[in-house]
Formats: structure tokens, sequence, C-alpha cells
């Protein structure tokens, strides 16, 4: 749905005051006073939009002197003889089948004896609407449990896939109007709402949850950015978290890192 426009201005006041601050503001602080994050042993595996994350996790550490990690783009198990945060491309986009093996791969070769922590994200450009969801979960659940089973001491965190933001153009507007059961427009993040609602459903209860599409979301005021389709309620992007309807702003990329930081430390 549209934001109003007060809510609008709300928005815009917090933005000017993020920017304004050298704290970047109580809200983006994660403090790690305990060195808790610091001292951990992390494999993160993604593609465009973990790189805007990571770049978020980088805005933070500029900005709150109690964040020091040791930010490393490698898959190398070498590489974990000390505390890290480490960081690597995982399999190829538009198939998230090879998403699932090579994180399987890596984690079986050698992560999965050396990570604390070890997890990998979806991209939007892998649920679309051709995605058959029900079998990508049950592919990505057998996988997680198996690796899960195989390396005990290994924590392995689980994400929602992110969103894009939902076309509100005049031609979606005629489409709604009229009664349309297809809007192209609306299908794909139908898709991902539908296998995040599956992710939830397994894995909410359990701590171990990054949810991404549920911070891309929500914006700073609380108010969230949903469309309807048929009678249903579905979760897009907000417009201000982004630059092109899918990858993560400046803004959006310190809020969704701030999301995975605290998911990290309450372990």
């Amino acid at each position: 749905m549209r934001i109003s426009i007060h809510k609008r201005f709300v928005f815009l006041l917090s933005l000017l005051f993020v920017c304004s601050c050298n704290s970047g503001g109580e809200d983006m602080n994660v403090s790690d006073k305990g060195k808790s994050l610091s001292q951990k042993k992390i494999y993160f595996g993604h593609q465009s939009v973990g790189f805007n994350i990571i770049d978020g996790i980088k805005d933070i550490m500029n900005e709150d002197q109690e964040l020091d990690l040791n930010i490393k783009e490698t898959s190398d198990p070498k590489a974990f003889s000390e505390p890290l945060f480490a960081h690597s491309r995982n399999g190829e986009n538009r198939d998230w089948q090879s998403k699932i093996n090579d994180f399987q791969a890596k984690i079986q070769n050698g992560l999965g004896e050396k990570a604390d922590i070890a997890f990998f994200k979806l991209c939007y450009v892998d649920v679309t609407e051709e995605t058959n969801v029900e079998k990508l979960f049950k592919a990505y659940k057998q996988t997680m449990a198996d690796l899960a089973q195989k390396f005990p001491d290994t924590v392995f965190l689980h994400a929602t896939v992110p969103l894009k933001t939902a076309n509100t153009g005049w031609k979606t507007w005629i489409k709604k109007l009229i009664g349309k059961d297809y809007i192209w427009e609306y299908v794909d993040n139908i898709k991902r709402n539908e296998f995040n609602d599956l992710i939830r459903n397994e894995y909410e209860d359990t701590n171990r949850l990054f949810d991404i599409a549920r911070i891309e979301s929500t914006l700073t005021d609380g108010s969230r950015e949903i469309f309807k389709h048929n009678g249903k309620e579905y979760e897009a992007m907000a417009p201000d978290f982004t630059y092109d309807g899918g990858h993560l702003n400046k803004l959006g990329g310190k809020i969704v890192a701030k999301g995975l930081l605290k998911v990290i430390k309450n372990l």
C-alpha cells in the first residue's frame, strides 16, 4: 500500500537525523561490550544483496567504536584460525539449487569444522513466478538438517529471501481496479512471501532466523510496506531502503545489517 504523506514526512526527518549524526543514531548502534561478536568465527554465503549487507556492517563499525569485526572475503577454512566474519559469493544467481549445493560443499569441505556460525541467503532473483517453493523449501530444509546433524558444534542460521518493491504505477492500479486475477508486477513477490512463510513457520521459534524480508518491509517509524492481492496481504521492500527496487541503499544496508548482528549476538 502507499505510504501516507505524514509517514513519508516522518521517515524523511528520521533519515536526515541518521545522516547528520556521526554515531548514526542510537537505533544504528550494536554494542559489543562483551566482545561476543568479535570473538566468533562466522561464515556468510551470498551474492549482491549480501555485499550490501556487508557494507552496512562496515558502516555501523565506522560509527560504533565498540564493534570491531575482522571482516574478510573468503571461504578458505585456513582463514578460520582466528575470529573473523568471513563472507563470499555462493552459487549462481537464478539457480537456487546451486546455492544450496555450494553452501553444503563449503561446509563439508572444512568450514563445518571451523565456523561457530554459518549461513547463506538466497537472492530475490532465485525466487520468481516459476519457482516451486515447496520443492525449494524441501531441498533447503533437508540439506540444513543434514549439515546440523553432521556438524553439531556449528550454529546454522536461516534467512528469508529478500524482496523487491511492489510496482504501484498507473497500469498496476488499473489492473487492480478492474479486478484482474493476474498482476505480473506482484507475482514474483508473492512467491517470495510464500517461501518466507515456510521458513518462518519452520525456524522462527529457534532464535536462528535472520528475517531479511521482515526487516526490508518495515520502515523506521514501524509502518509496513504491504500490498494486497486477491484479498491477501503480502510484504514488499520499502522503497526508502533501495536504489533500484531490489538492492539495498546505504540506509537499507545498515538497517538489515543491524538485524543480522542482533541475531548473531543473541545466539
